[in-house]
Parts: C-alpha cells; sequence; structure tokens
C-alpha cells in the first residue's frame, strides 16, 4: 500500500503542474506539511498564485474545501459557526442549533490572514492545535485530515495585524514564494491568456492522506541526525549557543516545537523523494521554512535587515560538519 501512495504523489504534483507553473521548491513545502500533518504559511506578494495554488492542490486531492477572506470586521463566529434558534414543527419546542462554519471542512484557505484583528486569529489557534473547536461550552471535532493553508502579503502595512509569534508557532513550515524566472513568466503569460482550459482531476482521497502522513511517521532517521536537529535548534538561542552571529543577531530562539517539526518534515520530504531514510539534504532542505518563523530577530538586526534564513544558513555552515563525521 505504501509503494502504491509513493507513486501517486507525482501524479498529484503533474496535476498541479497544468495550473501552475513553476515554484517547485514551493509546491514540495506545501505537499511536505500536508504530509506530516501540519498547516503552512505562504508569503509573497500579490500575483504569485498562492490563493490559485492552494485551490489547485484541492481540486488535486478529492476533499473538502473552503475559502475564508479575512478582512478587518471579520468575527470568530464567522469562521468557527453560530448557535440558531429554531422550532420543531411537530412539538412547537425550541432549541439552539449549532450552524457549522467554513472552519470544517478539509483544506481551509486563510486569505490574507494578517488583515483580521487578533481576537479572530486567535479563533484559529485551538483548531489548528486540537483540531477541535468550543462553543458556548460544547466541542466540536472538526474533519480530518485538516489542513490550513494561510497566506499573508508582506508589503501590506498599513491596516494589518501581525501574527504574533505564538500564533506563528503553530505553522508547521513558513513559505516564502519569490517571483518567476523569465522562462516561467512568459509560460505564464501564454497559458493564461488564451481559451485553454485546465481539468484537474483528484489523485488522493482522506483515506490516502491519512495513510501517508502515518506512513511518515514511519520513515527511519539516524540517531546521530536526530542529534545534530537537536544541537541546530539549540544553537538558534543566544544563551546556549556557540555561534558568534546568533549572539549577535538573534533575541530569542527557536523552541522544542522547532527540533519536533524539523524531523517531521525531513521525514515528510525524504518520503516524497521515493526514500524511507531522512538524509542530511533532507534536514538542510526543510531547516529554512521550519526555523524562519521561530527564530525572533533582535533591533539591530531588522534595522540592518538581518534575517532568520541568513541565521540558518550560518548555522547549517558552522554545525555541519560534526553531524557530516558522525554520520
Amino acid at each position: 500500500m505504501g509503494i502504491q501512495l509513493l507513486e501517486k504523489l507525482p501524479l498529484l504534483k503533474q496535476e498541479i503542474r497544468k495550473v501552475i507553473v513553476g515554484q517547485e521548491a514551493v509546491l514540495d513545502e506545501v505537499l511536505v506539511a500536508m504530509m506530516a500533518g501540519g498547516h503552512c504559511l505562504l508569503e509573497g506578494v500579490p500575483g504569485l498564485a498562492k490563493t490559485l495554488m492552494v485551490r489547485t492542490l484541492s481540486q488535486a486531492l478529492h476533499l473538502s474545501f473552503r475559502r475564508i477572506q479575512f478582512t478587518p470586521d471579520l468575527m470568530p463566529t464567522d469562521i468557527i459557526g453560530t448557535e440558531v434558534l429554531e422550532e420543531d414543527h411537530a412539538t412547537g419546542k425550541r432549541f439552539f442549533k449549532f450552524n457549522k462554519g467554513p472552519l470544517f471542512a478539509n483544506i481551509i484557505l486563510a486569505d490574507e490572514i494578517n488583515r483580521t484583528p487578533p481576537k479572530t486569529q486567535s479563533a484559529l489557534l485551538e483548531a489548528m492545535q486540537e483540531f477541535e473547536v468550543t462553543y458556548a461550552g460544547q466541542t466540536y471535532a472538526l474533519d480530518r485530515p485538516f489542513f490550513i493553508l494561510a497566506t499573508q502579503n508582506p508589503i501590506e502595512q498599513s491596516g494589518t495585524y501581525p501574527l504574533p509569534e505564538a500564533q506563528l508557532d503553530r505553522f508547521l513550515l513558513y513559505v516564502k514564494i519569490g517571483y518567476p524566472s523569465e522562462q516561467e513568466e512568459t509560460a505564464i503569460l501564454t497559458g493564461t491568456t488564451g481559451t485553454r482550459k485546465v481539468d484537474v482531476q483528484p489523485v488522493l482521497d482522506a483515506n490516502d492522506i491519512k495513510q501517508l502522513q502515518q506512513l511518515v511517521r514511519e520513515v527511519s532517521i539516524d540517531a546521530d541526525l536526530v542529534a545534530w536537529v537537536s544541537r541546530l535548534v539549540r544553537n538558534t538561542r543566544p544563551d546556549t549557543t556557540t555561534v558568534d552571529y546568533v549572539k549577535e543577531w538573534v533575541r530569542w530562539g527557536a523552541g522544542p516545537r522547532a527540533g519536533q517539526a524539523l524531523v517531521l518534515t525531513a521525514k515528510a520530504h525524504a518520503l516524497l523523494q521515493g526514500r524511507y531514510a531522512v538524509t542530511t539534504a533532507d534536514i538542510t532542505a526543510m531547516a529554512y521554512p521550519v526555523l524562519r518563523h521561530r527564530i525572533l530577530m533582535n533591533f539591530r538586526a531588522e534595522a540592518e535587515g538581518v534575517h532568520p534564513d541568513k541565521v540558518t544558513e550560518k548555522l547549517l555552515q558552522q554545525i555541519e560538519r560534526t553531524a557530516t563525521r558522525l554520520s
């Protein structure tokens, strides 16, 4: 069964590529987050097909999909649901019935999540971590698999509410989307301005996704690689690091959840490549999207434009030799 599922992954990417041109690394990272059972935050300027990518992914998966456009006036009940008063016509008795909101679906596109106030942003916290929501003292389980893909625009600062660090940490991966290459942009212009219509066929269903998520946890990882992940995460913290670059630029480092995320996503990345064992390359590939929202830079770093990805690069350069010798 595992081999059959792995054979479907290239077909899944093939269906998505019918619509999405380029963005290979971004697509891989989104699929890794889904396979690892986590959520994904996508950041990019307008027009880079963030929303289109999520919608196409939902079409290639036989799963329920809902899009929530986050706006400044959006309330928690608009996404969770609310109780309405109804009447039993047979008995005349009135009762409250919970009407489920758009959060009750398998794939949720939280579009422009940083445009809504913290009260509504925090309504996602329980759903993202516990896969359930509570309303009026009642707990309602969410559909499984449950996958939130949130998008945000980095250049819109006025009228936005940046996600707090505690909520950023709930996202398994923080994926940045860049501009396409010249060749890719030409292909986009050719393919989207004509009459050609694309029909995306579903490849995987809910049961397939659940089995993939279980298969990811069965991927083997050497103890030395786990120790390397632990050293990478611990060296992001100024009080325990041996890397001078971290002491100079970082205010707060990543917590243990970062190590868990790095091991799990490295396993998913290996499986996506058709392997059942994690290598150094898997950890290196996933270190950036795992750590970039879990390393808090100090004021001097922000003023001089030093980003978390630079810290991750330095860590991989300075700690890699030890991991290579041990493995």
